[in-house]
């Protein structure tokens, strides 16, 4: 399984951190990160790129096509949260994807600023 950063999803997040568009939740990431339900909802309504935009990892061992294909989530599908990039940057420094935790990390300062 090779899982590299997602480059637009790390773009697309920085606009909604300018934009405002950000939660700055208390709590774990897991009582805010969708669901299943919520997933199958969004890509009802949208493309299967709208939905790479939310994830900042890319598994090459998934196709395109596939909601395994992204892993890291790092919002709700209208907004950042800063639980959601917290636990993508532990979660990738703990799996050794040291591209996502820089980029999550780094998302993070910026999401501050913009507090």
């Amino acid at each position: 399984m090779s899982i590299t950063l997602n480059r637009d999803a790390v773009a697309f997040a920085k606009k909604l951190i300018l934009a405002g568009k950000i939660k700055h939740d208390e709590g774990q990431w897991g009582q805010h990160n969708p669901d299943a339900a919520h997933e199958n909802a969004f890509l009802q309504k949208h493309e299967m790129e709208a939905y790479a935009n939310w994830h900042l990892g890319l598994d090459s061992g998934h196709q395109e096509s596939t909601k395994g294909r992204y892993k890291f989530p790092y919002g709700d599908f209208k907004t950042v949260h800063r639980d959601g990039l917290i636990a993508a940057k532990e979660r990738a420094a703990q799996q050794g994807y040291h591209d996502i935790e820089k980029a999550a990390d780094e998302l993070l300062q910026q999401l501050e600023k913009h507090a």
